[in-house]
């Protein structure tokens, strides 16, 4: 856990990377490759390297600090905007891609 609160940063930064990676591959399996079960794993990476973890980093970095820091907030900051601005944006990309790889 120490190793955790230490690189907690960097541990954001590289679950954000790989989120926002699992969300431009779930538009290329729905739309590039048309295939649901691209799409499904696609969904899968998408939770696992972006909601689930960000909520669990904030729940270790909250027991072990035993306070609401910097870090805390930000996570949860992220999951507001996810939960609102975040899904208009991602509605954006979407029309964006349907419109990328839409084929006559």
């Amino acid at each position: 856990m120490t190793f955790l609160v230490e690189n907690k940063w960097a541990i954001l930064i590289g679950l954000e990377v790989l989120a926002w990676s699992s969300t431009f591959f779930l538009f290329y399996a729905r739309y590039g490759l048309r295939s649901n079960f691209w799409f499904k794993i696609g969904t899968v990476l998408f939770f696992i390297t972006g909601v689930i973890p960000q909520v669990v980093m904030g729940i270790i970095n909250f027991i072990a600090n035993r306070e609401i820091d910097i870090f805390t907030i930000v996570i949860v900051l992220l999951i507001i905007y996810g939960a609102t601005i975040g899904k208009k944006q991602v509605k954006k990309i979407d029309a964006w891609a349907q419109r990328k790889f839409h084929r006559d």
